[in-house]
């Protein structure tokens, strides 16, 4: 229940977590399992506070995707509350452009080419940013 307290987890990581501080396995599960009975854990709710704490520190849906799935959420859940081609993550890729480079151009291409590098590290996909850095976006 302190873990809970802090944030959301999902379901297999506060079974990891448990395991990590000594608990047997059989006894984790068990414990999980009836937070999950209760509603005191779901990897819904996990998944939803995860992705927009994530879209709001400026990370990209690929990003997100990756972290979800290394958390074990099953795929179905994430398809749920994370659609990488959702318009919505042009705004978001934007801000974070706008917040790092300002509202200029890249002057050259290498310049293009390491901003391109910097937002998909960030989780954009390069089609995303390439609709970002295109010349017509800073006119």
């Amino acid at each position: 229940m302190d873990l809970l307290a802090r944030r959301e987890y999902g379901i297999r990581e506060l079974e990891q977590k448990l395991i990590q501080k000594g608990c047997p396995r059989e006894i984790a599960a068990g414990a999980v399992d009836g937070l999950k009975r209760d509603g005191l854990v779901s990897d819904e709710r996990f998944v939803e506070s995860l992705v927009q704490n994530r879209r709001e520190r400026g990370y990209g849906p690929l990003r997100i995707e990756h972290e979800l799935q290394e958390k074990g959420i099953a795929r179905s859940v994430i398809d749920q509350w994370l659609d990488p081609r959702d318009p919505a993550w042009l705004d978001v890729l934007r801000e974070v452009h706008r917040r790092k480079y300002g509202a200029m151009a890249p002057e050259s291409y290498q310049e293009r080419a390491r901003r391109a590098r910097f937002l998909q590290s960030r989780g954009f996909s390069a089609e995303q940013v390439m609709k970002v850095l295109k010349a017509d976006e800073f006119d």
